[in-house]
């Protein structure tokens, strides 16, 4: 595939991005208004993966408007957070200063983060819906070997392969999408997972990862991997039919296939 084809999916999904910041920011899902009063928008994999993160240095990739970034920040963490859209850049860098924080915030690509960004840390993060959004992992997983300090740590949480396989756009979800699916899949609707009542117009191109994809992809880029998680259970309920097992955990009524999965892994 030509790079101009990339360029035009990514500036696709950049402007649904944009676009996305302003419906967000205004939503019950993120809650700017109790984050501003100091509720973390942290979660309970990532809080019990990485544990005390006071006094290390963390970069988030894929950070949208920057809360988990400013979670960690609170957290005694020094941070940077990356991203495609630039008004959720412009939006983490007013929260960042309406909250007190130092952490640094960059517009780009997450595939050009090396050529932004200088630094080694002693914590990469990503999170919740974000390598769906990479055509290659191989890029990507060089990009985190690059900018760890050696024996620093790689953690990511994420929604399951599995899961992409269905399309919730119908009313009953149906399994529409391979799980090794090299295609590039697009969606365009009305709304966005943060507010479905919204009349704003999501256009996105994305892809399918398996799980092989991911370690290997890790692996070879020089990353010993520590542990691969597997969860029934998700603290977003932005899938049709969860059910609330307990407070702010979801999970399918039938159970027959995990939601989320989880890799910890050092730079070798």
């Amino acid at each position: 595939m030509m790079s101009e084809e990339f360029d035009k999916y990514f500036e696709t999904n950049k402007q649904t991005w944009d676009k996305k910041v302003d419906v967000h920011a205004k939503s019950d899902f993120y809650d700017i208004e109790a984050f501003r009063k100091g509720k973390t928008s942290l979660k309970r994999y990532e809080l019990e993966a990485l544990g005390n993160v006071s006094g290390k240095s963390l970069l988030h990739l894929q950070c949208h408007f920057g809360q988990d970034t400013l979670s960690w920040s609170r957290m005694g963490a020094q941070c940077t957070g990356v991203d495609l859209s630039e008004k959720g850049i412009e939006l983490a860098k007013q929260l960042n200063v309406e909250i007190g924080q130092n952490a640094e915030f960059i517009c780009c690509n997450v595939l050009d983060t090396s050529k932004h960004v200088k630094d080694q840390f002693d914590i990469v993060f990503t999170s919740y819906g974000v390598i769906g959004w990479l055509p290659d992992l191989k890029p990507w997983a060089k990009i985190i070997a690059e900018r760890l300090k050696p024996g620093g740590t790689f953690y990511m949480v994420e929604f399951h392969p599995i899961v992409w396989m269905f399309d919730y756009l119908e009313e009953k979800r149906i399994m529409k999408y391979g799980y090794h699916q090299k295609n590039v899949i697009y969606e365009e609707y009305e709304g966005t997972y943060a507010d479905t009542n919204s009349n704003m117009i999501s256009k996105e191109y994305g892809w399918n990862h398996g799980l092989g994809e991911v370690v290997s992809s890790l692996t070879e880029a020089g990353l010993r991997i520590q542990y691969l998680e597997e969860h029934d259970q998700t603290p977003y309920e932005i899938f049709p039919g969860l059910i609330e097992k307990e407070k702010g955990m979801f999970e399918t009524k039938d159970k027959l296939y995990p939601l989320i999965f989880a890799i910890k892994a050092i730079k070798g």
